[in-house]
């Protein structure tokens, strides 16, 4: 049994690496690929799984890196107190783009990218919250004034969203059309000699 790989499997998750991997290049706060890698793997893995396998992994090795040697610490960290809220987030995003991105348009992409961030900045403001990491009050208000003060953080994530939205599908659909033989059967194909 011999195994290879789809080239559009190999470009898309190369694409999806280095947006992954563009978190370590300096950047405004909250202005990262994670929608963009979201949405982008959900359009083009036809294997679903892949949508989720392929993001998490680029986003838990850029993750590896960012906590342990650009905010190194003394001691080893895989995630931090609001990396559930993160990761959720993007699940959810991976799930809304199954949902809103089966036919990819510029329309779709833009309904898609700000609902990204919508759903980014409702789920990671509430795990700040949730976790004490803000200064305000354990109740409602101070929900609401954590969601206040995370207003110049989504406005840099649909800054963000866009952005890689536009690199990441833009740019895969002008190697579709010098490359044709990337398909959009994007999965994992197995050749048995």
């Amino acid at each position: 049994m011999k195994s290879k790989i789809n080239l559009g499997f190999g470009v898309v998750a190369m694409m999806i690496l280095l947006a992954a991997l563009s978190r370590l290049l300096p950047h405004p706060p909250n202005f990262t690929p994670i929608a963009g890698m979201s949405l982008f793997g959900a359009a083009y893995f036809s294997k679903k799984y892949w949508a989720f396998i392929i993001p998490m992994l680029a986003m838990l090795i850029s993750d590896l890196i960012i906590n342990n040697v650009v905010y190194a610490s003394e001691s080893f960290m895989v995630f931090h107190s609001t990396s559930l809220y993160i990761y959720l987030s993007f699940a959810l995003i991976t799930l809304l783009g199954f949902r809103l991105l089966k036919k990819v348009s510029t329309t779709r992409l833009l309904g898609a990218s700000l609902a990204s961030s919508a759903l980014f900045f409702l789920i990671t403001n509430f795990g700040v919250w949730a976790v004490g990491y803000s200064n305000f009050s354990a109740n409602f208000g101070g929900l609401i004034a954590t969601y206040v003060a995370g207003i110049p953080f989504a406005l840099n994530t649909i800054a963000g969203d866009l952005f890689y939205v536009s690199i990441l599908f833009g740019s895969y659909e002008l190697l579709r059309t010098r490359f044709p033989q990337l398909s959009t059967t994007t999965e994992l194909e197995e050749d048995y000699v």
